[in-house]
C-alpha cells in the first residue's frame, strides 16, 4: 500500500532555523490574543489586558509545559532540554500566568476566560499543525490509507524508536531499522482543534453567566484529549491502557462541568458576559 512520506518543515534564515513549530507556536499565541481581544470588545468590555495576558500566557506555558516533562520522566534536568514542550503542563501553567496578571490588574478571571475561550481553541488547532510540521506527537503503526511514515520525525517512526521509546513490543521482531506508516494524530488535533473553535464560537454570545464559556471549552478540550490518546503512540500508559494525558483530560471535563453548572445563570454575583450600559 503507499503511503505518504513526512518531511520536516525547517529552512535556514542566515544564522538562525526556522521550523514549522516556532512559526505555529508563534502564530497560535497571536491568533488566540486577536480573537479573545476581538471578543471582549465586542461584549462591551476593555481589552488591553490582553497583551499582558498573552505574555504571562507564553512564559507560563513554556514553564509549566517543562516542569511537567520533568515530572513525568523523572529527571529533573530535562527542563534544559529542547525537548518536553507537553500539552497539559503549557495549558496549566499557561492558565496560573493568567490568573496571575488578572489578580494583579483587578481584573475578572470569569470575564476574561469566557472570552479567551474560543481563541484557546483556535489557538490549539494552529499549535498541532506545528507538531505535524516538524514530524513530532505522531500515533501507533497503521497501514490505513491515511498512514504517514516520518522517516525525519521527532523521533523518526523506525521499529527501534517505536518499540524502545513507546514501548509498542508487537513490532519488536521487525527490522529495527525500518520506518512505518502511523496514524497522523497530529492532523486529527488540528481537525478537532478548529471544531472546537467553531462550537465555541457559535456558543459566544451564550446567555448564561461570564465564565460558562470557558468550561465549555474544558469539557470540549478534554474528550478531544481523551479520544486522540487512544491512536498516539505513548510510554506513560500508567492506568491500564489509560495514559497520563487522559486522566488529566477527565479531570478537565468534570471541572469544566462543574463550572457550566455554576454559571448557568446570570445572578448579580455572577453577572452575565455584557457589559452593563
Amino acid at each position: 500500500m503507499n503511503q505518504t512520506i513526512h518531511h520536516p518543515f525547517a529552512y535556514d534564515v542566515g544564522p538562525l532555523e526556522l521550523t514549522g513549530f516556532g512559526l505555529a507556536m508563534l502564530l497560535a499565541f497571536v491568533i488566540g490574543q486577536m480573537v479573545a481581544t476581538e471578543e471582549l470588545d465586542r461584549r462591551g468590555w476593555h481589552s488591553e489586558i490582553m497583551g499582558d495576558i498573552t505574555v504571562a500566557a507564553v512564559v507560563g506555558g513554556l514553564l509549566g509545559a517543562k516542569v511537567y516533562y520533568a515530572i513525568l520522566v523523572g529527571d529533573i534536568t530535562a527542563i534544559f532540554s529542547r525537548a518536553g514542550f507537553v500539552f497539559w503542563g503549557g495549558l496549566m501553567g499557561g492558565i496560573l500566568a493568567s490568573v496571575i496578571v488578572v489578580r494583579i490588574k483587578k481584573d475578572s478571571f470569569a470575564k476574561i476566560s469566557d472570552a479567551c475561550a474560543p481563541g484557546l481553541a483556535a489557538a490549539y488547532a494552529v499549535g498541532r499543525s506545528g507538531c505535524w510540521a516538524v514530524g513530532d506527537d505522531y500515533g501507533t503503526p497503521w497501514n490505513g490509507a491515511f498512514g504517514v511514515a516520518f522517516p525525519e520525525g521527532a523521533p523518526a517512526s523506525t521499529v527501534a524508536n517505536l518499540t524502545q521509546l513507546f514501548g509498542l513490543r508487537d513490532f519488536a521482531d521487525m527490522p529495527s531499522n525500518m520506518v512505518l506508516a502511523v496514524h497522523p494524530t497530529q492532523l486529527y488535533e488540528v481537525a478537532m482543534g478548529l471544531a472546537m473553535f467553531f462550537v465555541l464560537w457559535r456558543l459566544r454570545a451564550h446567555k448564561h453567566a461570564m465564565g460558562w464559556l470557558f468550561g465549555a471549552y474544558c469539557v470540549l478540550q478534554g474528550a478531544e484529549r481523551f479520544f486522540v490518546e487512544f491512536f498516539r503512540a505513548k510510554d506513560d500508559r500508567f492506568f491500564g491502557t489509560f495514559t497520563m494525558a487522559q486522566m488529566i483530560a477527565l479531570g478537565f471535563m468534570i471541572a469544566g462541568a462543574v463550572w457550566m453548572q455554576m454559571r448557568s445563570r446570570p445572578s448579580k454575583q455572577q453577572p452575565g458576559i455584557l457589559a452593563a450600559g
